[in-house]
């Protein structure tokens, strides 16, 4: 980290997550080892190969905003980000504070897609489709198109969308930005609005991300990759990060935003100051679209990226012979793949230490919130360097004899932690790693 640069804090979060729509509530749940995995309810799954996922519930988002009028009918994943920015703003105390520069302000999030209104795009599509069968006449879908489909609804599932809502919301001008790299994207806004705060184009950042792919496209993509769980006979302990028998991630959704700020503007406003982000990496495998670099050359190379740019060397332990980093919020999906190549990353990186670095992956309780996982487990590096313990990875029961590394199984552990790194890997071979210090 260049020493010129502009120190970057985070002084709010918020989260709507399946296991609660506050931070305290779903921070609690994590370190007791809860979880809450069921049958999925937004359309009928029953005769999919996977029928379970990670659901928000009993969400409203209208409690979170000034005026419910102002932002119409908006897609499920901009309601979550809307609600866990409210929250972070809040936390952040720029409610309280009415000076700002509104073109002082910007965004970055890592937002996916809402949910496809698949029943319409169907009959809009039989309504279209030629005598063959197998072509579609473009100007019957037209008029098919604007007798089924919503306008307002297409355009409102959008990734762009919720970064739209949001500046609405608090009035935000400066620069407004999303990326979709796949289950990578928060984990890259964040490091991305963290340069932008670097090189003095914002005073503050709301970044983070928010996605929901409970739909039915969503999750047959998923099940068409053998990407996700099966075990469709006990959904509660099918994420199992590290297990000998795990067989996939657990589809989940909903929000992470934080507030981030230039450490001048946060102390000159008196606020608080949860954490400094001190380190931002990112690579691409440029291998395959679905599979990691069997070498773990893409996630090893955004990690020292990371560290490099902290001013941390990984293969130097600090005074007290501790690694120089006390935890890795591990991307950790639950599937062969994934488990086995980011523990193979973690040794290339921090060689002998990465055995006494704990690791583990709040997936096996939470599921996978795609964009939106980056930013959630993010957050949670942040409680734990708040209160000085690692929740656990649940369901490890039968370990992996090739995963050999510290994954802190089945209970939390209280243990002083001063730094902690976090991965995200995405489709398409992108990787992104932060480091964030306890402020």
């Amino acid at each position: 980290m260049t020493t010129s640069q502009p120190r970057v804090v985070v002084t709010g979060i918020g989260w709507v997550t399946p296991m609660g729509h506050d931070i305290e509530t779903v921070w609690q749940r994590l370190l007791n080892g809860e979880t809450d995995i069921t049958p999925i309810e937004r359309f009928d799954a029953r005769t999919f190969p996977t029928t379970f996922a990670s659901q928000v519930r009993d969400y409203d988002w209208k409690q979170f905003v000034k005026d419910p009028a102002l932002h119409g009918q908006p897609g499920i994943h901009t309601q979550f980000a809307l609600g866990a920015a409210q929250q972070a703003w809040s936390m952040s105390g720029l409610d309280q504070s009415p000076n700002f520069d509104p073109h002082r302000i910007g965004i970055y999030l890592g937002a996916g897609e809402g949910v496809l209104d698949f029943q319409s795009y169907q009959k809009t599509s039989l309504a279209s489709r030629e005598d063959d069968g197998r072509t579609v006449n473009t100007v019957d879908w037209g008029k098919a198109a604007e007798q089924f489909l919503d306008g307002i609804g297409e355009v409102e599932q959008e990734p762009n969308m919720p970064a739209s809502h949001i500046s609405r919301e608090f009035g935000i001008r400066g620069p407004v930005y999303n990326c979709l790299t796949a289950c990578a994207a928060s984990t890259q806004a964040i490091g991305e609005a963290t340069s932008i705060l670097r090189r003095g184009d914002a005073d503050v950042m709301v970044s983070g991300g928010t996605h929901t792919m409970l739909h039915v496209l969503g999750v047959t993509g998923f099940n068409r990759l053998t990407a996700m769980s099966t075990r469709n006979d006990d959904p509660n302990t099918a994420s199992r990060p590290f297990s000998r028998n795990r067989d996939g991630f657990v589809m989940g959704e909903g929000s992470g935003i934080i507030i981030m700020e230039t450490l001048e503007h946060a102390q000159a406003r008196g606020a608080t100051i949860l954490a400094e982000i001190t380190g931002y990496g990112s690579s691409a495998d440029a291998y395959r679209i679905t599979d990691i670099h069997p070498e773990g050359r893409g996630p090893a190379a955004a990690m020292l990226e990371a560290l490099a740019d902290a001013g941390l060397d990984p293969t130097q332990p600090r005074d007290d012979g501790t690694p120089p980093v006390q935890y890795i919020s591990a991307h950790g999906t639950s599937t062969n793949e994934n488990d086995h190549i980011e523990t193979l990353s973690s040794k290339k990186v921090f060689g002998d230490m990465a055995y006494d670095i704990p690791m583990t992956s709040i997936k096996s309780m939470m599921g996978h919130l795609i964009c939106a996982a980056g930013a959630v487990e993010f957050i949670t590096c942040l409680l734990m360097l708040r209160d000085q313990v690692i929740p656990p990875t649940i369901n490890l029961h039968e370990p992996d004899p090739e995963l050999d590394l510290d994954y802190v199984p089945n209970v939390k552990r209280e243990t002083p932690l001063d730094t902690c790194l976090s991965n995200s890997f995405g489709f398409g071979g992108q990787n992104n790693t932060l480091i964030i210090t306890r402020g």
